[in-house]
């Protein structure tokens, strides 16, 4: 029975080997999923061809022991007739069937039991089928998380990335803004120093003088100049 062999080995398979090996895991799992139902469709197949032959030899195993049932009682209606001659050649019909009747039953015995691992197997392989049904909505499930967290970890390198440009980008502005005040710094030492003195004295030339020039006018137009003088003699 290779039939029987080969579907062994199918449902022996392990599946979770087989999707470690797949590139898209969701992708790879449907195809297994449609390999394995096509492989339950032969199975089904088989498995009817096999209860197909079951029944077969039952039936012609049936139809030898009927024979032998109406052979043995042909032969006790001629006996009680009185006819042992036909008696006789009723029983050794009887007995062909008989002898035929041992490879019936050896050979239903063996379809019998092909019969019954078919089904077996059969049976199996739907329940297996079914439950990896549900394995398969866990799969995909867990597989559209894992692309998502994949997702994630890409937008968190490209943040870290642009984090670190952004740093760079610090660092340059800091950088322009020592290299202005390092110019600024070397435009101020390329001054000519201020004479103090000088200042001081731009600020007392001229000031002062202008200044006692216009009291003394605008005494003389107030008249004070005059009072002032007087009081002073008075003194």
């Amino acid at each position: 029975m290779g039939i029987i062999s080969r579907f062994k080995d199918i449902m022996s398979a392990n599946i979770n080997a087989l999707l470690d090996k797949a590139e898209d895991p969701a992708k790879m799992i449907d195809e297994y999923m449609r390999q394995l139902t096509e492989q339950l469709a032969e199975v089904k197949k088989e498995t009817a061809g096999i209860m197909a032959e079951e029944k077969r030899c039952k039936r012609l195993l049936d139809d030898n022991d009927a024979n032998i049932s109406k052979y043995d009682g042909l032969a006790r209606k001629a006996l009680r007739a009185g006819n042992e001659d036909d008696a006789k050649v009723f029983l050794a019909k009887k007995q062909e069937y008989q002898n035929t009747g041992i490879d019936l039953q050896k050979s239903y015995d063996i379809a019998h039991d092909n019969a019954v691992k078919m089904r077996q197997m059969h049976d199996k392989l739907t329940k297996d089928i079914q439950t990896l049904e549900q394995r398969r909505k866990n799969v995909k499930a867990k597989v559209a998380v894992a692309k998502t967290q994949e997702k994630i970890n890409k937008i968190s390198g490209s943040m870290d990335a642009a984090n670190s440009s952004m740093r760079a980008f610090e660092r340059m502005e800091e950088k322009a803004d020592r290299m202005l005040d390092e110019v600024n710094s070397m435009a101020e030492l390329n001054e000519t120093p201020v004479d103090e003195a000088v200042e001081l004295e731009s600020k007392y030339d001229g000031v002062d003088a202008s200044v006692d020039e216009e009291l003394e006018k605008l005494k003389k137009e107030m008249g004070l100049y005059e009072v002032i003088l007087s009081s002073r003699q008075f003194k």
